[in-house]
């Protein structure tokens, strides 16, 4: 009868041990699948691994060809240039009724080409006077989403030169600027009457 009771008791412990092994198993596969989704989740908050969640807009909005005016701008220097300026319909509404800060869903556009002389309008006129818009230099664009771009100021920034987005070491450059007219919603073009 010992010998049956030893036997019975081994068994006995055979079978709590692989079953307290099992649990601990559980416990571990439980652990690593909950690390996995906490690490899923938080990459796209990072920045890392979400291209939305970087103050870079990479995809040219369509339609900007048409939507309306707000202004023009000339720059001299390494510049050179000048633009049409132009805003979706949330943005003129904003720039009409003069609503800072601009609401999430504006969009501004900034199409720069350089100026050159118009042999042609100049004949008409009987002297050098008339510049005309060139070959386009780039397009530019400013979206506001006040949470998708909050380390912004809520807006998102792109530089296109030939439909090609510019690189990051560039784009980090927009913001900076812009934050001088951080009383203007941080957006340097007025509304031209």
């Amino acid at each position: 009868m010992n010998l049956k009771n030893d036997r019975l008791r081994l068994g006995l412990s055979r079978h709590i041990g692989r079953r307290h092994g099992m649990k601990q198993f559980a416990f571990l596969l439980v652990l690593v699948a909950t690390v996995v989704s906490i690490a899923a989740y938080m990459a796209p908050a990072s920045g890392q691994a979400d291209e939305q969640a970087a103050p870079f807009v990479t995809k040219i909005p369509p339609g900007y060809r048409d939507w309306r005016f707000i202004s023009v701008a000339h720059e001299e220097g390494n510049l050179n240039s000048f633009a049409a300026v132009l805003g979706n319909d949330v943005a003129i509404k904003a720039y009409r009724e003069g609503k800072l800060p601009f609401p999430d869903g504006t969009i501004i556009a900034a199409l720069h080409y350089r100026f050159v002389p118009s042999e042609e309008n100049n004949k008409a006129f009987g002297r050098a006077q008339s510049f005309v818009a060139g070959a386009p230099t780039n397009v530019q664009f400013m979206v506001k989403d006040s949470k998708k771009y909050a380390s912004t100021g809520g807006w998102g920034f792109a530089h296109f030169n030939d439909g090609k987005p510019a690189d990051e070491a560039f784009m980090k450059t927009c913001f900076p600027c812009h934050q001088k007219m951080n009383e203007r919603d941080f957006v340097f073009t007025r509304y031209a009457p």
